[in-house]
């Protein structure tokens, strides 16, 4: 092979991997989604309870919306979040985090975390469901996250429903 070939087979190589880590496309592109309550139904509303709620605010990305933690008739526990609304990212995941509040990076990774799942969209409703063995008076505060690159898009703090 000649130079010339391996610096454009070089170049392509960077350009494939530099796509791949940083998803550029999806800085333009958002993802919306509109779940309904998880409940039949037949389920009568005095049956859910809500166990605590919080707003979210901003890490390193502007983020808004409810985070509510309802407990079903079955016993299931459900993180719901609604008019939900931050920028779109790779491999961006919710987490419940150990701590009060995390406006930063370091809160969350010191404090201790359960992941709930992917983001299923940066814009809308949806639902995430909350592992039973999970310690809510451990676990106060919802995190969007992005894996991939270790940042707090943004935090709603959880206030216990009284």
């Amino acid at each position: 092979m000649n130079r010339r070939t391996i610096l454009i087979l070089t170049a392509l190589v960077v350009l494939g991997a530099g796509w791949y880590l940083f998803r550029p496309e999806r800085l333009f592109v958002n993802a919306k989604i509109s779940e309904g309550f998880p409940v039949a139904a037949s389920a009568k509303p005095a049956s859910i309870v809500k166990i605590s709620e919080g707003n979210f605010h901003d890490g390193a990305h502007k983020t808004a919306g409810t985070a509510t933690i309802h407990q079903l008739p079955d016993g299931k526990r459900v993180l719901r979040l609604t008019n939900f609304e931050t920028s779109n990212g790779p491999d961006v995941r919710v987490y419940l985090v150990a701590a009060n509040d995390a406006s930063d990076n370091d809160t969350v990774t010191k404090a201790g975390f359960v992941e709930l799942g992917s983001l299923k969209g940066n814009i809308g409703d949806q639902n995430y469901d909350i592992p039973a063995d999970t310690d809510l008076s451990k676990y106060r505060a919802v995190t969007i996250w992005c894996k991939r690159f270790s940042v707090n898009f943004g935090t709603a703090p959880l206030v216990p429903n009284s």
